[in-house]
């Protein structure tokens, strides 16, 4: 599937480009296109070398936890729950602790840690895979998951709301909250559905119900906070809470006795080497993301949906908030482009900026996360993890439209 996604983003640009040539008279249009091949190329080397030192740190402080047996502790924390979604796994793997401090991590909204945490979990994942090229069932899962993002924290959207000089920059919260939380209980649903999961089990039910306690929680203390200390708490809990995995990865090795400046080097070493063996497979996706975007396919499309929805009787005051869902699942940066734009052409507290911010923290970047994660251990065939995660996408934007309207309109 992955195959013919990717040479249709190629197609669909260049016959776009032909159009706008033929019948419009850009003649520049294949000018546009060729430098946007050269910029994304160039963006893809620079975002795997950016990536050296905070997967070297990440993953050295990985290889102290491991050595200590920190990781075969954490691990049992979710160990039931990872058993009975992801069978394949064995009790006790490292798979199980890495996979937890990733999800922790997105959930706190800490993308710098979580995507080297992500990686080590995809590595052990891939370790247990029986097909070097093929996705396994519990990677399909775990890529699923990350990519419909439960952002409990979006610290980065309110900063971003507040410098644009929004009345209430957390406004967006329980919004995204509720889009957030749609796209991934979707996203699991559609998986299990494939892999015939049963999402009904006690032991499933109690962990979804302890989190849904815990959530609520999270919820109502940020709610009580005076609005404009809210992101400032948001972010003080979230490298609070990174920081102090970090001394408890060091202590725990110092009170066992390791040799934790060594085990730190040795793992730190594997940096490298992960975010080297990223540059071909960014390098496909972001070109072939970035000829979409030059050659006018995602604003036509924007344009017919907009048609579309007047045809049916539909408001569309949310269609100038689309273009941040279009690129979303494409470029992360591309979609914060965007609805920085959005905020700067309509006014931060409009209508459209602000759907555009709650579509902003509804999902991950799809495609993106599909190349690092699935490239870090060169998955060729993806299975069902694209449709799964598109669908995932779906239900966040479009819960991101209706909260929208609920709360702002």
């Amino acid at each position: 599937m992955l195959v013919h996604l990717w040479f249709g983003f190629f197609a669909i640009a260049f016959l776009a480009a032909l159009y706008q040539w033929l019948l419009l008279g850009h003649a520049d249009i294949f000018s546009l296109l060729m430098q946007s091949t050269f910029e994304m190329a160039g963006l893809s080397v620079e975002v795997a070398i950016g990536l050296i030192g905070v997967l070297g740190f990440w993953l050295g402080l990985f290889k102290i936890a491991e050595n200590a047996g920190l990781i075969n502790i954490l691990s049992r924390a979710l160990a039931p729950l990872f058993l009975k979604l992801m069978p394949e796994i064995p009790r006790g793997h490292p798979a199980h602790g890495s996979m937890t401090m990733n999800i922790a991590a997105n959930m706190l909204g800490l993308d710098n840690a979580a995507t080297p945490m992500g990686l080590k979990a995809m590595q052990d994942l891939q370790g247990l895979n029986r097909s070097n090229d093929t996705a396994s069932n519990a990677q399909i899962l775990f890529l699923v998951l990350n990519t419909s993002s439960v952002t409990v924290l979006p610290v980065t959207i309110f900063m971003y709301r507040a410098q644009q000089g929004a009345a209430d920059p957390t406004a967006v919260f329980i919004p995204i909250l509720m889009a957030t939380t749609a796209s991934t209980m979707t996203g699991l649903l559609a998986v299990a559905w494939v892999q015939k999961i049963n999402l009904f089990n006690r032991v499933v039910l109690g962990y979804f119900t302890g989190f849904a306690v815990l959530l609520a929680a999270l919820t109502s203390w940020l709610l009580s906070l005076p609005t404009d200390k809210m992101a400032q708490s948001s972010s003080l809990l979230g490298n609070l809470v990174l920081f102090s995995l970090i001394m408890l990865f060091l202590s725990w090795g110092w009170f066992k006795k390791k040799n934790i400046y060594d085990d730190f080097i040795d793992g730190a070493k594997q940096g490298f080497n992960v975010a080297i063996k990223l540059i071909p497979y960014l390098v496909a996706m972001l070109v072939a993301i970035g000829l979409l975007r030059a050659s006018g396919v995602l604003d036509g499309l924007v344009w017919l949906l907009g048609q579309g929805f007047s045809a049916l009787g539909v408001n569309t005051d949310f269609i100038q908030a689309l273009p941040t869902a279009l690129m979303k699942p494409l470029s992360g940066s591309g979609a914060r482009a965007i609805m920085l734009e959005t905020m700067n052409n309509f006014g931060v507290d409009s209508f459209p900026a602000t759907v555009s911010a709650i579509m902003q923290g509804s999902t991950e970047t799809t495609f993106y996360v599909l190349a690092v994660y699935f490239g870090s251990v060169g998955i060729k065939h993806v299975r069902h993890a694209i449709a799964c995660a598109l669908l995932a996408d779906l239900a966040g934007i479009t819960v991101a439209v209706l909260a929208g309207y609920w709360f702002f309109h």
